[in-house]
């Protein structure tokens, strides 16, 4: 874990907190891509199947846990919640995400570090990750009504930090590279 990473992770703790407190003081979806909430959650079971199984730490069991069951929060209260539900408008929500997925699972079973279960998994669930917003962008062009919690949610996604914690741990891996050489 780098800084980056964490900066990253509590950026996106962020953005999931803003989107709960949208909803739940409006009573509204409005300007939400249930579709983009449908992604994350699959991308969220699909990266920490591990949960059980695999004990890394006590900050790292509970992140995972905060985002599963966060993005499953949100999904709920946009498909069951009497009030949030009706304000959903699936008129403006079109972008085909079945694509997404498709496209996600078919790069990991092609790319990945090796040929296990959890393994495609977690590739699908960064392959997947890297696309899920684009359902809530359209929609967001599409209805040219940006309120500001849902522009705040988009932009404490913490997309930057996991860049840049990317790019740390590629130069970490090159660098044991050069040593072993």
């Amino acid at each position: 874990m780098n800084a980056f990473r964490f900066l990253g992770d509590m950026t996106h703790l962020f953005s999931v907190l803003v989107l709960l407190l949208k909803i739940y003081a409006t009573k509204s979806c409005s300007g939400v891509s249930r579709k983009t909430q449908e992604l994350y959650m699959l991308v969220f079971v699909a990266r920490y199947l591990d949960l059980f199984t695999d004990y890394v730490s006590l900050y790292n069991s509970v992140m995972k846990v905060v985002f599963i069951t966060s993005s499953a929060a949100i999904v709920w209260c946009m498909r069951r919640h009497p009030q949030v539900r009706r304000t959903y408008d699936k008129e403006q929500d079109t972008f085909r995400h079945t694509v997404l997925v498709a496209a996600a699972f078919l790069l990991a079973l092609i790319f990945h570090e090796r040929f296990t279960f959890r393994e495609i998994c977690w590739a699908f669930s960064i392959y997947l990750e890297a696309v899920a917003i684009l359902p809530q962008l359209v929609l967001l062009q599409r209805s040219r009504n940006v309120d500001n919690l849902t522009g705040q949610y988009v932009f404490f996604l913490g997309y930057v930090f996991y860049f840049l914690s990317a790019i740390c741990c590629f130069s970490e891996h090159i660098c044991c590279i050069q040593s072993l050489l």
